[in-house]
């Protein structure tokens, strides 16, 4: 029973995920379902929806049609639609049914492609991943397909901000923070993956010097992006005065800037094997007392926006706020613990990856400070502070008049 949720709920998946990352490129994405992804998409995932047109679709798949699979009504239905509507894409999208059918969705974009003269393509969800799958699969085939030929030409200090999405950072008035934080430290902006910018924007994007993967669902997409055109990436969030280390590791082209203690376990490996002595005087090297211990933070959520949250809170200098306002000092002790799937190479070695809510709650019973979306809280121990910090993909629009603009928490 370890992957049963009782209290708190699960990400936004990987159908939400694809229609989150094309919602703005003027494509078409169609939900291969009977209907409730695209209910569950527009009512809980979707902070746009009300405000700006997009080309999202759902199937109405009916039962007959899955068990007979009749995919040509499928086909009908949407070459019909791209006739009226003339997208300049079309993605498809599957569910658990189609999935558990095993519909040929490759082979279906590819008829499509064919039949209307539309580059189209198939994006393997079925709904039980997270949206960091689905999205980042969406954005590295837009990557592979919309991205031009390589010209040689660099223009300096530029930078493609990839894996930006609502469920991540909110707003897109909260996206500009984050390129107003990085033109403060001499970088411009080319293109934005995927809010504030059409898919023309991204013909340019092999014109960068350097990309920039501001949260886990850019990192198949910057791949691409450096086989494609030779263009290295960071991985790292501008917030706040953390972004002066993101301004270095881009000129550097330090592919993950994170906190300085991300080498602590092989220096105390070492300093075990040394008998904890200075090497080069043989002097004993003596623990700091633990009086005065600094209560230790603990970040829940997405690997990247965490770990460059964490990073900042390591900076020996002196924190005024941290979301709701936790008044502790850089330099405290903080532990991300991440939920979602995509975390290889993005987690620092004493930072943990979490699966299910029954390893959450056991991975919290002892923290001292938390920071999390507040759905969490009640699986959070009684004893520990708790500061909000609202997560789209786990809440939804719940807490959006809450969502702090995550450029300006540090």
């Amino acid at each position: 029973m370890r992957q049963s949720y009782r209290i708190i709920p699960i990400y936004t998946s990987d159908v939400s995920g694809v229609c989150s990352a094309l919602y703005e490129l003027g494509g078409m994405t169609v939900m291969h379902d009977p209907s409730g992804c695209n209910s569950t998409y527009n009512t809980h995932d979707e902070i746009r929806w009300y405000d700006q047109d997009s080309l999202i679709y759902i199937s109405g798949l009916t039962e007959i049609d899955a068990i007979m699979g009749n995919d040509e009504k499928f086909l009908d239905d949407i070459k019909e639609a791209a006739r009226e509507l003339h997208p300049k894409f079309i993605a498809l999208a599957g569910s658990p049914i189609p999935y558990m059918n095993g519909t040929d969705f490759p082979a279906l974009a590819q008829v499509l492609e064919e039949e209307t003269g539309i580059p189209a393509f198939a994006v393997p969800t079925n709904g039980m991943h997270d949206y960091v799958y689905g999205a980042g699969i969406a954005l590295e085939e837009i990557a592979k397909r919309f991205t031009g030929e390589k010209t040689g030409r660099i223009q300096a200090r530029t930078v493609n901000l990839l894996g930006v999405t609502p469920l991540d950072f909110g707003p897109v008035s909260h996206v500009e923070v984050l390129k107003e934080n990085l033109k403060a430290c001499g970088w411009k902006v080319l293109s934005t993956w995927a809010m504030g910018d059409e898919l023309d924007a991204f013909l340019q994007a092999g014109e960068a010097e350097v990309n920039l993967v501001v949260s886990s669902v850019g990192l198949r997409a910057a791949k691409v992006l450096e086989e494609k055109f030779g263009t290295p990436y960071v991985v790292g969030t501008p917030i706040g005065s953390y972004t002066e280390r993101i301004a270095k590791a881009l000129e550097e082209k330090e592919q993950i800037p994170y906190r300085k203690d991300r080498m602590q376990g092989e220096i105390e490996e070492i300093m075990e094997q040394k008998g904890n002595r200075n090497p080069a005087s043989g002097e004993e090297i003596k623990k700091p007392e633990a009086a005065g211990r600094q209560k230790k933070v603990t970040l829940i959520g997405e690997p990247v926006t965490m770990e460059s949250l964490a990073a900042g809170i390591g900076e020996p200098v002196t924190m005024e706020s941290l979301a709701a306002g936790i008044e502790q000092k850089y330099g405290c002790p903080v532990e991300v613990l991440c939920p979602l799937e995509k975390t290889e190479g993005l987690l620092c070695r004493q930072d943990r990856w979490i699966c299910g809510e029954e390893e959450m709650e056991e991975a919290l019973k002892d923290a001292e400070i938390i920071v999390a979306d507040p759905l969490y809280q009640p699986i959070c121990p009684k004893h520990c502070m708790f500061y909000e910090l609202p997560h789209i993909a786990f809440s939804g629009r719940i807490y959006l008049k809450r969502l702090p603009v995550l450029g300006q928490l540090i």
